[in-house]
């Protein structure tokens, strides 16, 4: 968001203290200009976050209700008489003693070695909301079978080797182990809550027939002696000058999972803070609701902009996760029984011989909803991804072109703006791919409009953009205007699309345009109606070129409680505070559908998204919010994304330089150098700051930034790559140390580094001033090689790099192969056919995948995806999809062996097996760059096997074969021949002998 009119509304400037819907301020249609003049009054610095806009647990009824509960024994028993066991589920009755409510406990096996848990009141007043479309399918279950029963419980085997599940009848609770082995307990604290709907004692109204009907009077009976004590908050809620009904009383859940053995949580993003989730008893627990923070504090449990109710838990045995599926404000308290213990403590109880198992307990609290848990049981990190990934799919497969760089402001003037920023790139040899646009670019804040003076010709100016092969993203949010002269207002309020208040008009609240309404996402046919929005005949000078940017999707609510919608507003069956964290789910989704639809369901979408919830990944990439320029925010954007890729979520990146304030230029040149290797590279700034554009900042800092830009456009093989495994696996591309290393407790808690796939491992330079940096290097057998010196680094140490200014510590792994294009041009559809460098670490393996880099063809099949191995001196290629067919422009033309000793000679084999071969006349040590004559000493030997070497070796080649030979010009995955030339077609490379 942009603070100065939202916070300083916030703040109280002029007439908007506390506002609220019926605050008395000038009429509606004078409201935009009147912003224009309080703007002009009131900006003047920008603060850090106000807290006191935002809920601490405290505030929160029902956080503070179910949080003054205590472990003890839980007044929650099972009904063993009230089993029914079915092939592929168990159910089973609960009972609260205290007040005779009754739940209803569903335990299912799924496959892939998952547990879901499902409870909720066995006759509710009125249905509670269960969350719909995150699941990518009803989850596939698996047989369980009864083992034992008693009067104290029952037990069922999960089916994976000794897995079982006991559940225990009084108290209740769920047991899962694995042998002698508790993998997790459910309700071992006893702090299972769950608030069943009722009436309130001062109202006559009656619930629905059909529902008072299949009541069981007795239970009903019964129910009349649970009114035991209403506390405050549970019928209604007061937030500053905002009132929050709750015409169904108090229904919160909550849960209690034990998890033995376990030191290390992570996950539940977004929160500004470490990798590992820290202890909370001390203080607030982390909180998951969709909130627009203004530039937002660090090391704290605030809830920001998304919320992934994901948590992983690790230790050097296992790896298991707790997938918690509610939509509505949740609080996540966690405890441990070695936090505090420092480690002189935790020797002192291994010397003397202390049996406390380290424990981590975790606590799930959500408002509304039913509880509906997925246990996945790993064991290994990747198997935790697998299972997640089957419960909710993967990250979208983005177009090539988005893994470049963007270049955005709030905001550029006009399309002179635009085409002179565009222009500055080329004059500065710095490639990019998207340049940006955000809400100033709208005709008055309505969104899919063009400003008529400042954008009068647009599609001139994505034409102009598409002759140069790159792109642009225009920003479109989801609060649409009240202006009855604007078509899409119009248009929503004739089809009662708009969410609802409580007393059924339709929900109005102030953001960027003024007075606006706010579109009901939940509903189908309005995503529909939204997708058909972005057709080229809907959104008027659009075109193929123009992608999409949703922000304030939290939804921001300027004058709202904690800047977001009322709880009580209304979607349909359901009030906003069961479906809040999914709204900006819900946005991304119709966005990224209405520009599949507008190419026909051909080209893939590109659409940001600032809020998001579990799911979000299949629609496109996220970004860390509105951060600071400041030497922590660069710090903490690297433990932000790698939270979010453990649940699934990969496309993420952080504003680049900051969005607030102006950074030094060592700070921005040392978050080019960061963001170049994060998943999102777009730097961003604020409409207040000076112009930061990279060359404005000196010929030295403009020659580090355009070198960090180049580096990313050399890794774009490899890291499209890496995308492609993400949307196969649903692995992170940014990755803890941990995942690859789960053994190595040394990585557990590290976040100042990260991995790229298996094979990249960057430590950015985030100290000012900074000399060195301590890099801790993994593997006991591993070694790794500085991708730019191609010093050799055993593994298993903490290793000081000194570092400069141009310095960005990079290691690739040994026993990997790396590709990369070298020929670095304005953007990343000018390299589309440039040939390849293979850069090879010792004896090892790795893949190149290639399709068109930006339609859905390759769902057909139509791409080239090959294992390459190198071994004994040999380099192979093998076809991972030989059903696969495509043809591209590019080639190999460079194979790179890092450690290699000085071959005598090359022979590249064809898959017919003929030979094509000739002696390395260079000297151990000295690299010969063929037609270019430059010699340099270094650690390592190139093999260049670039065209015009081919030609003049296969001279001899076609004089003893008539066959002829692939156009060096064609990578195929299919015969191509003409001259008499040979590439490294990879539908007919063998191998290469080096010897």
């Amino acid at each position: 968001m942009k603070p100065e009119s939202r916070e300083q509304i916030l703040d109280g400037c002029v007439c908007f203290t506390d506002w609220s819907l019926e605050m008395t301020c000038p009429p509606l249609r004078g409201m935009a200009p009147f912003l224009v003049f309080w703007l002009a009054v009131c900006l003047g610095g920008t603060g850090a976050v106000d807290r006191g806009n935002f809920k601490t647990c405290d505030q929160s009824a029902f956080c503070k209700r179910q949080r003054a509960l205590k472990p003890g024994e839980s007044p929650y028993r099972a009904l063993l008489e009230t089993m029914e066991l079915t092939n592929t589920r168990l159910t089973l009755q609960l009972i609260n003693d205290n007040n005779k409510v009754r739940l209803l406990l569903e335990l299912y096996r799924l496959q892939g070695n998952i547990t879901r848990v499902k409870i909720n009141e066995l006759k509710p007043l009125k249905p509670r909301y269960e969350v719909p479309d995150v699941l990518v399918r009803e989850p596939p279950t698996e047989p369980m079978s009864l083992l034992s029963q008693d009067d104290n419980g029952v037990v069922l085997s999960l089916g994976v080797e000794s897995q079982r599940v006991i559940v225990s009848a009084r108290p209740f609770r769920l047991d899962i182990m694995e042998g002698r082995d508790v993998l997790m307990s459910l309700n071992s604290r006893g702090l299972l809550v769950f608030e069943h709907l009722r009436m309130r004692k001062d109202t006559q109204a009656e619930p629905e027939a059909e529902n008072k009907e299949e009541a069981d009077p007795a239970a009903q009976a019964e129910t009349t002696k649970e009114e035991e004590k209403v506390e405050e908050g549970m019928w209604e809620e007061t937030f500053k000058s905002h009132a929050d009904s709750k015409p169904n009383g108090p229904s919160a859940i909550s849960l209690d999972f034990s998890l033995p053995g376990v030191e290390h949580v992570y996950g539940i993003p977004e929160h500004a803070d470490t990798l590992r989730l820290k202890t909370t008893e001390n203080g607030d627990p982390y909180r998951l609701y969709n909130l627009d923070v203004f530039q937002y504090e660090l090391y704290n449990p605030m809830a920001l902009y998304g919320a992934v109710p994901v948590m992983l838990a690790h230790n050097s045995q296992r790896t298991t996760g707790i997938f918690w599926l509610n939509a509505a404000e949740t609080w996540v308290d966690i405890s441990s029984n070695t936090a505090g213990k420092t480690v002189f403590g935790k020797m002192l109880d291994y010397v003397q011989g202390s049996s406390e198992t380290p424990q981590t307990d975790v606590r799930w609290i959500s408002e509304s909803g039913i509880i509906d848990v997925f246990i996945m049981l790993g064991p290994t990190p990747k198997d935790v991804f697998s299972q997640y990934a089957s419960l909710t799919g993967t990250q979208s497969f983005p177009p090539l072109a988005a893994l470049g760089y963007h270049q955005c402001r709030w905001n550029y003037n006009d399309q002179e703006d635009v085409r002179s920023v565009d222009a500055g790139f080329d004059e500065h040899d710095i490639p990019y791919d998207f340049i940006w646009l955000d809400i100033e670019h709208t005709d008055g804040k309505r969104y899919f409009t063009w400003d008529p003076h400042k954008f009068a010709t647009p599609k001139e100016m994505l034409q102009g953009l598409q002759e140069k092969k790159r792109k642009m993203v225009a920003i479109v949010d989801p609060h649409i205007k009240v202006d009855t002269n604007y078509k899409i207002h119009n248009e929503i309020r004739t089809r009662d699309f708009y969410i609802k208040n409580k007393d059924g008009a339709d929900y109005e609240g102030w953001c960027w345009p003024g007075s606006a309404g706010y579109p009901d996402f939940t509903r189908a046919d309005m995503r529909a109606w939204w997708a058909s929005m972005f057709a080229y005949d809907q959104y008027e000078g659009s075109m193929e070129n123009l992608y999409t940017w949703n922000d304030m999707n939290e939804p921001s609510v300027f004058n709202g409680p904690e800047v977001t919608m009322h709880k009580d507003a209304v979607h349909g069956a359901w009030e906003h505070r069961d479906v809040h964290n999914l709204y900006g789910f819900y946005v991304q989704m119709a966005t990224a559908e209405g520009l599949i639809q507008r190419s026909g369901g051909v080209e893939r979408p590109f659409v940001l998204t600032r809020a998001f919830f579990a799911g979000s990944q299949r629609y496109g990439a996220v970004w860390t919010g509105d951060n600071a320029a400041e030497w922590d925010h660069l710090k903490v954007s690297i433990p932000m994304c790698l939270s979010l890729g453990l649940v699934g979520i990969s496309f993420c990146g952080a504003d680049v330089g900051g969005f607030f304030k102006s950074p030094s230029t060592e700070l921005l040149v040392r978050w080019y150098q960061t963001g170049a290797y994060q998943p999102f590279f777009r730097a961003h700034a604020h409409l207040d700051t000076p112009r930061r554009e990279p060359w404005l900042f000196g010929p030295e800092n403009t020659a580090l930034i355009r070198e960090a830009v180049r580096q990313r456009y050399t890794f774009l093989p490899y890291w499209y790559q890496q995308f492609y495994h993400t949307f196969l696996t649903g692995e992170p591309v940014m990755r803890p140390l941990w995942v690859e290393y789960p053994q190595d407790p040394a990585t557990f808690a590290v976040d100042d580094e990260f991995l790229i796939g298996q094979d990249l491992l960057v430590h950015p330079v985030t100290e000012e001033g900074a000399r060195g940096v301590t890099a801790y290097l993994p593997g006991k057998d591993e070694v790794w090689f500085d991708i730019h010196t191609f010093q050799k680094h055993n593994g298993a140490q903490s290793l000081y790099i000194p570092v400069t200014m141009s310095s960005i510590p990079v290691f690739q792994r040994g026993g990997s192969i790396i590709p990369r294009k070298l020929r670095v041009r304005r953007s990343s559809t000018c390299m589309e056919h440039d040939p390849y460098t293979l850069y090879v670490a010792l004896n090892t393996q790795g893949e190149l995948y290639i399709d068109d880099g930006h339609t859905f063809n390759y769902e057909r099949k139509e791409f080239i995806h090959r294992r390459l191995s190198y071994a004994n001196n040999v380099l192979s290629s093998v076809n991972l999809a030989p059903d696969a067919q495509f043809t591209a422009k590019s080639w190999i033309e460079r194979v790179v062996i890092v450690g290699a000793s000085k071959p005598s000679k090359v022979v590249l084999k064809t898959a017919a097996r003929h030979e094509l071969g000739g002696r390395l006349e260079r000297e151990t040590r000295v690299r010969t760059e063929m037609g270019e004559g430059k010699e340099r000493t270094t650690e390592w030997e190139e093999m260049d096997l670039g065209r015009n070497h081919h030609k003049a070796l296969m001279k001899h080649y076609n004089t003893q074969h008539e066959d002829k030979v692939a156009d060096p010009t064609q990578f195929s995955s299919s015969h191509s021949q003409t001259h008499g030339y040979l590439s490294v077609d990879l539908s007919h490379f063998s191998d290469v002998s080096l010897s």
